[in-house]
């Protein structure tokens, strides 16, 4: 076999299995489908390889052969094509803009979901959840890292403002006004961009209609979580990791992507973990490693400084550790729910320590991690969590794949396409309500049902559906590795890192096909596939 049917093979294996597995686990949440009808999934595996080897390699082919026709110089030009040619930005951010107004103004001033309230309970110092989840610095300070501080002052902020006028729903939509202007500049800067490396004008316009007509973008603008303003910083920097490798690297540029980097580290705690794994590969290039080496250094001391000094001089209390326990918490929950006669006293005493033990079984949802890491131990010490996995290790030992199918019951979403998962916010949440916020939508109700029906019928529909389905994403940025691997094309997948880190984070983050957490490498779904 030649280096393409190698690559081909690979890809339809992998897409193969995570098929066959991904049925078996939306069927039964074990391997128990497969098992029960082994005969059946050999033949549907074997029948989805030879399409899918077959697919892969006519694709192949085509984008083998690939050669970008010569632009005509057509003297009669509309009037429209002209002014979009001239002024691709101011032309892409008001169309853009247009078609959001709807989704605007009928959910002024702000889809406030449970996340950002409670953020806003934070600012505040009302009491709420998260801020029980650890062992505060200090009592009076109940703003936590749980969600980033920065983000959680700025929503506030706009919030109080609002308070100090009288007018608490204008203070949110000032909020909403920043977020849409950054995430509607982002996408208008990402076809000025692509325009400026001479793109196919059809290509720009049809990135146009996705960022203006595909329900997601509208519906997040409104969305006030902070995953919308962090997606529109790492669609920035991977525009900007792809002028590093491609164009001299200016002060201008290294200043602009030190602001682009410290952005990500503000709105999103994992945001330092998706640079530390992408922009360190520039230094292989061996070209102006210095200057990478300057911005890393700046950057890892920007992040040093804001967590390991700034936050705690304001008593501000970093996560808790839980966060990055839900693979290992899931895999516990999963094996005292299904072999409980096994575990011993001492067992159950370890885990009874980080866990709360009595009500473990019942809490365990194979699907989310919240109910089982939500009665964590705040006040678990170093030495119990030593003992904690301990006992985790060995368990492992006695039934791997238990662990195993807790782990993919957890993921397998990210890699199996017809799992859709709920994934717009579409309704306010009066959880600030009750503590005396006059926040309400407008009368609009008609208006939002419409909007409603588009954003949650969308997926659904054939072939467009699959543009903002989280696994087909997944399967694309997988595609795309490949074949720049097969081509050797090895320093242009630095460029498609952060959305594969990003997708890491998905894998371990605590709930099965989120969209949320997903939102930045699907926004930059149309720059990956350009550049």
């Amino acid at each position: 076999m030649n280096r393409k049917n190698i690559m081909i093979t690979l890809l339809s294996l992998f897409y193969s299995i995570c098929i066959i597995i991904g049925n078996s686990f939306m069927n039964t949440n074990s391997f128990l489908y497969i098992k029960k009808h082994i005969l059946l999934n050999i033949i549907l595996f074997i029948l989805v390889f030879i399409v899918l080897f077959l697919l892969l390699k006519y694709i192949f082919t085509k984008l083998d052969n690939y050669k970008e026709k010569k632009k005509k110089n057509n003297k009669k030009i509309n009037k429209f094509i002209e002014l979009f040619d001239k002024h691709p930005f101011l032309i892409s951010l008001i169309i853009i803009l247009i078609l959001w107004s709807p989704y605007i103004i009928a959910y002024y001033p702000v889809i406030l979901s449970k996340d950002p309230s409670f953020q806003i309970k934070q600012f505040f110092n009302i009491p709420n959840k998260y801020s029980t989840y650890v062992v505060l610095l200090d009592p009076n300070m109940i703003i936590t890292n749980h969600h980033p501080v920065f983000h959680t002052l700025l929503l506030g902020s706009c919030l109080k403002l609002g308070v100090l006028i009288n007018n608490h729903n204008l203070g949110l939509f000032i909020y909403s006004m920043i977020q849409i202007g950054i995430l509607s500049s982002t996408l208008a800067y990402t076809i000025s961009y692509f325009k400026k490396l001479e793109f196919n004008r059809i290509y720009l316009l049809i990135m146009l209609l996705f960022y203006g007509l595909v329900p997601v973008f509208p519906y997040y603008s409104m969305s006030c979580v902070k995953d919308v303003i962090f997606g529109s910083f790492v669609i920035l920097y991977i525009i900007h990791l792809y002028k590093f490798i491609k164009e001299e690297i200016t002060k201008d540029l290294i200043f602009k992507m030190i602001l682009i980097m410290i952005g990500m580290i503000l709105f999103r705690n994992n945001g330092i973990h998706t640079i530390i794994l992408s922009f360190p590969f520039l230094f292989f290039l061996k070209k102006n490693w210095e200057k990478c080496l300057i911005v890393l250094l700046f950057v890892l001391g920007f992040n040093f400084t804001y967590n390991k000094v700034v936050l705690p001089y304001f008593k501000i209390t970093p996560t808790s550790i839980r966060e990055m326990l839900s693979i290992p918490f899931q895999q516990t929950a999963r094996y005292v729910r299904d072999y409980p006669n096994e575990v011993t006293n001492k067992e159950k005493e370890v885990i009874d320590k980080i866990l709360t033990y009595d009500t473990l079984a019942e809490r365990y949802n194979p699907e989310k991690s919240d109910p089982v890491k939500n009665e964590y131990n705040r006040y678990a010490t170093s030495s119990n969590l030593k003992e904690y996995f301990k006992t985790w290790f060995s368990m492992f030992l006695k039934h791997p794949i238990t662990y195993v199918e807790a782990t993919i019951n957890n993921t397998y979403g990210y890699f199996y396409p017809l799992k859709v998962n709920w994934y717009l916010y579409t309704e306010y949440e009066d959880i600030i309500v009750e503590d005396g916020f006059n926040y309400h939508f407008n009368s609009l109700k008609g208006l939002r049902n419409i909007l409603k029906k588009y954003g949650k019928s969308f997926i659904f529909i054939p072939i467009l559906g699959l543009l903002i389905n989280i696994g087909f994403n997944d399967y694309l940025l997988i595609f795309m590795s490949i074949y720049l691997i097969y081509k050797k094309k090895y320093k242009y997948l630095i460029v498609l890192a952060p959305s594969l880190v990003l997708l890491l984070v998905c894998i371990a983050s605590p709930v099965n096909t989120y969209f949320r957490y997903a939102l930045p490498y699907i926004f930059a779904l149309p720059v990956n596939l350009g550049l």
